[in-house]
């Protein structure tokens, strides 16, 4: 199996990297500002303390759509495993590979996978 090819079709990875590139576009916003509001600036005291709340308020973001982002596609591999599972136990496989660590031999069932993967 190419699970990198059913990742890479799978309608719910293709939303999910749709929504982060939103949120992460988002994210740039506050970069933005950031810089408008710390040019704006002139105190030298006043410019720390906006770098520090800006790069702090971004950090935290980050860090929370990544980790949201992690999370969901962890849920959607973990049922494109499920779904391998279920087609080698239909199909009588006792054993299904990585495409990657297969040098020879086997049968491929990655196309079979994408009709039923979303």
């Amino acid at each position: 199996v190419d699970l990198n090819t059913i990742e890479a079709n799978s309608s719910q990875v293709k939303q999910l990297k749709q929504e982060h590139s939103k949120k992460m576009a988002d994210l740039d916003k506050i970069i933005v500002n950031a810089r408008g509001e710390i040019s704006n600036e002139k105190d030298p005291a006043k410019v720390l303390l906006l770098e520090d709340k800006y790069m702090k308020e971004f950090n935290t973001k980050k860090e929370s759509l990544e980790k949201d982002y992690n999370t969901r596609l962890g849920g959607i591999e973990k049922n494109i495993k499920a779904e391998v599972e279920r087609k080698a136990k239909k199909d009588g496989y006792e054993y299904v590979f990585a495409k990657s660590v297969v040098l020879y031999g086997g049968k491929d069932i990655t196309s079979e996978l994408l009709n039923s993967i979303k």
